[in-house]
């Protein structure tokens, strides 16, 4: 069976998910291997944060994932899309496909288009109802609404926490990683899942303060405090599976306890994991002692906070992360009495609108910091590469130097996820911040006198904080981008480099829309669920400002045969977006710390104290036409 016949039975089953109804399969007509599916009612709001509900997930999964051929998958799946709650069927049928072996290539339908309510404000979708009804013998297009005004300063930034490519990313990374994956039942290793998980959030966290910067706000407090009054949030989204908004939060509401779950039990977690970091080792639930050291640590401690289902101790360190996501979007309704929706920071599809959100991985990244304090800082002998020199770096757009970013028009197709009850299609034009194309061009000498593999490595962060002093480097590496990680082959003497921004491994280059798919365009044999998971090619650089932003491009080059866990000459399957993604059932391909080498305290107080002779720094200007 070709990838195109395979998809085309797929594709069906992600549609129209929003006008399903509460029927039910009758008992007595489903595969007895579903016979317990179906806990958590239809049109409630799924989370894979919920320890519940990703209780039952795991459970379908499993049964999927078991399916004893693509037939039987297909029949399991249809079943489970007539039995199960909405949400979670999206979230299991996405994760079955993106890791069975017999579905390799067969690309999963854009979450945008799957539930654009979780994507598109509510009166942009009431809008679209009612133009679809007066005009059924035509397509449809409405434009977006705007979900808040200036009075609220975190409104400047909501082109990036509700940009739809920046969400899917999010959605997409949690089903190529899920919480509860099972090495034994699959066979397949998540390599450094942990790290990537910090690393992940990390850089979402650098990226947002980067966009205040461009916007005159200050960098964000982290959330500190489980008593502190929160600020307010409307996400002005409706479920359409349940007909009920995700809630608002009002200021000055503070995180309560649920029938699952105290605040104190909270508190006691963060302590008993600051703890195992200042005693640089976690009580594993067997009694054995892990240490906490370079090699591992950011690991052990990644699946410890988010709580997947590799933590060492689940029952004394329990589930920071996760739960942290379902209280807060909980408070408004702690104990279910006025039978609520959760909020948007629920969901891994919506999380990101919210500011509070970006506070709170500031506040989970705060304690990988604290454990990346107890390592040395880098030596000048581990940072440098003998015989190789980057001499200098430039940017390569219009003007040399210098990026204009801008204001973009794009379409979003919702008839696939919305029955509007005509054969027309219906889209949502919307807007998104983009970059004009650029290059990098690097001058690097290598003096060793034969041929080298180097990794270069691409990041750019902002030179002056909020009030215009000159970041010094220590500050600095906590709003690092990575925009590009690469090996490339150095012949002895000089050698120019060009590599083009839209090669940057931590973007993902196309998103395939469901007509695409449909018309054959997305499988190849060798596509992975890796190749949707990616960070949004438009939203590579940070906004800048009118004047022009000045920040700093820093390149490095390192010893690939070092940095390589497999030798120099592996090819990744779907490197699109390795950095953020990782590589299928395959070593994560660079054995440097992630983030290296901003992933410890700089001991140097200026550029020069920093930068060794494969180092180099380049100032960037990037201006924001509007």
């Amino acid at each position: 069976m070709t990838i195109k016949e395979k998809e085309d039975r797929i594709l069906p089953l992600f549609e129209n998910l929003t006008s399903l109804t509460r029927q039910q399969l009758p008992e007595d007509q489903r595969d007895p291997r579903l016979a317990h599916a179906g806990h958590l009612p239809r049109g409630t709001l799924f989370s894979c944060f919920h320890e519940k509900h990703l209780e039952e997930a795991t459970e379908l999964f499993e049964i999927l994932y078991a399916a004893n051929d693509f037939d039987d998958f297909v029949h399991l799946a249809r079943q489970a899309r007539d039995i199960v709650n909405e949400g979670l069927f999206v979230y299991v049928l996405s994760v079955a496909v993106a890791h069975r072996d017999d579905l390799k290539g067969v690309t999963l339908p854009p979450i945008q288009e799957v539930f654009p309510d979780r994507f598109v404000p509510a009166e942009t979708i009431n809008l679209a109802i009612k133009e679809s009804k007066n005009h059924p013998d035509q397509d449809i297009e409405v434009e977006i609404q705007q979900t808040g005004n200036i009075m609220e300063p975190e409104y400047k930034l909501a082109y990036f926490r509700e940009d739809i490519g920046v969400n899917a990313h999010h959605w997409y990374w949690h089903v190529v990683y899920p919480a509860n994956w099972n090495e034994e039942l699959t066979h397949k290793v998540k390599d450094r899942k942990g790290e990537l998980f910090y690393y992940m959030h990390q850089q979402m966290c650098a990226r947002y303060d980067c966009e205040r910067l461009s916007n005159g706000l200050n960098r964000m407090i982290p959330f500190h405090n489980f008593e502190e009054k929160l600020e307010g949030y409307a996400p002005h989204l409706t479920s359409l599976v349940s007909g009920l908004h995700y809630a608002s939060r009002p200021t000055g509401f503070s995180l309560r306890d649920l029938p699952d779950v105290d605040v104190q039990d909270m508190e006691r977690w963060r302590e008993r994991i600051l703890e195992a970091i200042d005693l640089q080792h976690v009580h594993a639930a067997d009694g054995t002692e892990l240490a906490l050291d370079e090699a591992n640590g950011a690991n052990i401690l990644g699946t410890l906070i988010e709580a997947s289902s590799s933590s060492p101790n689940k029952a004394f360190y329990g589930s920071l992360h996760n739960w942290g996501h379902v209280m807060m979007a909980r408070m408004h309704d702690p104990d279910g009495r006025f039978q609520e929706n959760p909020g948007v920071m629920s969901d891994t599809s919506t999380s990101l609108r919210d500011p509070i959100f970006y506070r709170w991985h500031r506040f989970v990244d705060n304690i990988f910091q604290q454990y990346k304090a107890t390592l040395h800082p880098y030596t000048k002998e581990e940072l440098s590469f003998e015989g190789i020199k980057v001499l200098s770096a430039q940017v390569n757009a219009k003007q040399p130097n210098v990026v204009t970013t801008y204001i973009k028009d794009d379409k979003l197709d919702l008839s696939h996820g919305i029955n509007f009850g005509t054969g027309h299609r219906v889209y949502v034009k919307y807007h998104h911040l983009d970059h004009e194309p650029f290059s990098v061009i690097i001058n690097v000498e290598n003096n060793s006198g034969a041929a080298k593999h180097a990794t270069l490595r691409l990041f750019l962060g902002p030179k002056y904080d909020e009030l215009g002093n000159r970041l010094v480097p220590d500050d600095q590496r906590r709003l690092m981008i990575e925009l590009d990680k690469f090996h490339k082959e150095l012949a002895p003497g000089k050698n120019v480099i060009t590599r083009n921004a839209a090669e940057s491994n931590v973007t993902l280059s196309h998103t395939y829309t469901f007509d695409e798919l449909k018309a054959g365009k997305g499988g190849a044999e060798n596509a992975t669920e890796y190749c949707s998971c990616g960070w949004p090619e438009h939203m590579l650089l940070p906004r800048g400002t009118h004047k022009g932003m000045e920040y700093e491009l820093f390149v490095m080059a390192t010893d690939y045969t070092k940095d390589n866990p497999d030798g120099a000459n592996v090819q990744t399957i779907c490197s699109d977006a390795v950095s953020y993604c990782g590589a299928k059932d395959q070593k994560y391909p660079d054995l440097k710390p992630m983030g290296y080498p901003f992933d410890r305290h700089l001991t140097a107080r200026n550029e020069a104290e920093l930068l060794t002779d494969n180092m180099v720094m380049t100032d960037v200007v990037i201006k924001f036409l509007g």
